[in-house]
């Protein structure tokens, strides 16, 4: 009687724990595969930006420079250098 109950109830409760199991894996595979396509097209759009202007690359090395310059001359203090550098890289 005993061993009626354990392949009735047991047996299949467990298939049904590790069938959970596998889906939440895949689950994941699956996320972690369509987060890593759009982290390369992000990257990808990114990248055709910065080669499509290379103007404006060499503005953003010439006003960090100058926000350097001026950190170091005592006009702007570390927290302004770092407000605008932020500013300029996020643009």
């Amino acid at each position: 009687m005993e061993k009626i109950i354990f392949f009735g109830l047991v047996i299949p409760i467990m298939a049904y724990v590790l069938y959970l199991g596998g889906m939440a894996i895949m689950n994941g595979f699956k996320s972690k595969e369509a987060n890593r396509v759009e982290k390369e097209e992000a990257e990808n759009e990114t990248s055709e930006i910065r080669d499509t202007d290379p103007e404006q690359s060499i503005n953003l090395s010439d006003e960090l420079t100058k926000l350097n310059d001026l950190k170091e001359k005592g006009i702007i203090s570390q927290e302004e250098f770092e407000k605008a550098k932020n500013k300029l890289l996020n643009n």
